[in-house]
């Protein structure tokens, strides 16, 4: 065995001699067609010897069989760097041959290949904003007393559905922040029209001349208004964000279901659905749902029925809800799983359909009112103006505020409008 060895090692040095033979007839510059030839033929006829050496190579390794008794075998592997590095310095034009033939593909092959390969590890690190910080900093005492009273629990319930990434008490002292920042806010607007008011001619702010007490009572309603207002749009922004989400969930949730309809068709582990749907990133929604329920399986140790009904609690669609229980349902009672899914997508595509329907006739409905009010309305109010400033009757307005009062109504309710298409709007 060791002779057998040794012969291999002494065929691998005769085809790092011929390598180096063809390196340095190819590094030698000789511009003479004769002597071109010449170096050819050389390199073909090396070339071949080293084919038929790699032949013979494998014929003897193909004849050694290891002994397990054997010690200190790592002695006995052949190393072959040199030859490797050798053959990736030959250019291409003196690989080929008529014989053999390099492509392009193997050779980028054999290069990655000898490359190794390195992960990477991905650290997701996520902080609280400056704003954050500085709400926590200023009311999260008080936001902590709040966060048993009653009145919060409707909020705490629509926070946790609509997977916004805040603690109940930190958003309470965002809340709180918020409307304090727009008491601020709306003191110094009291302040400015309590001495100036706008206009839309050149200079466009002007000094108030009406009485002080007027101007006052005139004014005295923003620092109430604005911060309730604040603190109402704050405290209702969760349940829309939960309302978004859940029209969100529905739309991916029919497809979803029939994809694993088709992989609970396979007989396999009901846990195991939820981990290929995510790999499959086709339903980004859905996804972080999903997520949810494999992190209490393998972060918190629940088993899979508990992690489904925990989720269907705390889940923003009651369609995707009635999901969780009823493959929990099937599951203890011994059910075909495939079966359900195949019978809930159905539904669902029935479900999808009709929802489909519906905004085709909300668009209709939507596009008759557009043209109402945004045409019709815009036309009818300035001839109405118009009219009341040549009679004098009324109140008489310039030129320019009627300019400015029909463009400024006319790009709010198209403004409005957008918004509330876009809120409808399911990708």
């Amino acid at each position: 065995m060791e002779n057998k060895f040794e012969e291999i090692k002494e065929k691998v040095k005769k085809e790092k001699t011929a390598v180096d033979e063809i390196l340095k007839i190819y590094s030698s510059k000789n511009e003479g067609e004769s002597e071109k030839e010449i170096n050819n033929k050389q390199i073909d006829s090396l070339k071949e010897f080293i084919l038929e050496k790699n032949k013979e190579i494998l014929l003897d390794i193909e004849k050694i069989t290891l002994n397990p008794k054997i010690k200190n075998h790592e002695e006995q592997i052949i190393k072959i760097p040199e030859i490797k590095n050798s053959i990736d310095k030959i250019p291409k034009r003196i690989v080929s041959s008529n014989k053999y033939e390099l492509q392009d593909i193997d050779i980028n092959t054999l290069k990655r290949l000898k490359k190794k390969e390195e992960k990477k590890k991905v650290k997701r690190e996520r902080k609280a904003s400056k704003y954050v910080s500085s709400a926590n900093k200023m009311f999260s005492r008080y936001a902590e007393r709040l966060v048993n009273e009653p009145s919060f629990d409707i909020l705490k319930r629509d926070l946790i559905k609509s997977n916004l990434p805040y603690l109940i008490k930190s958003y309470i002292s965002i809340v709180l922040f918020t409307t304090f920042l727009s008491l601020i806010f709306s003191i110094f607007v009291m302040i400015f029209f309590l001495f100036f008011n706008l206009s839309s001619e050149i200079p466009f702010i002007l000094s108030s001349t009406t009485a002080f007490s007027t101007r006052f009572l005139n004014v005295i309603w923003i620092p109430f208004l604005l911060p309730v207002l604040t603190f109402i749009i704050m405290y209702a922004y969760p349940s829309l964000e939960k309302a978004s989400l859940e029209s969100r969930l529905n739309n991916e949730l029919p497809f979803a279901t029939i994809h694993m309809s088709a992989i609970s068709g396979a007989n396999i582990d009901p846990a195991k659905i939820f981990e290929i749907i995510v790999s499959t990133k086709e339903y980004p929604i859905l996804e972080k749902e999903f997520n949810k329920i494999m992190n209490d399986m393998n972060i918190f140790g629940r088993d899979l029925i508990t992690a489904l009904k925990e989720s269907s609690v705390n889940c923003p669609s009651k369609k995707l809800a009635e999901l969780f229980n009823g493959i929990v349902t099937t599951i203890t009672s011994g059910g075909n799983l495939s079966e359900f899914f195949d019978k809930r997508a159905s539904s669902l595509l029935f479900d999808y359909r009709l929802d489909r329907e519906k905004e085709t006739k909300s668009a209709e409905t939507f596009m008759d009112i557009y043209i109402s009010v945004v045409i019709a309305a815009p036309m009818i109010l300035m001839l109405l103006l118009i009219m009341m400033k040549i009679s004098g009757i009324g109140i008489s307005l310039s030129t320019g505020m009627i300019t400015f009062i029909i463009s400024s109504a006319v790009a709010v309710v198209n403004i409005g409008f957008l918004t509330l298409l876009q809120m409808k709007q399911k990708k």
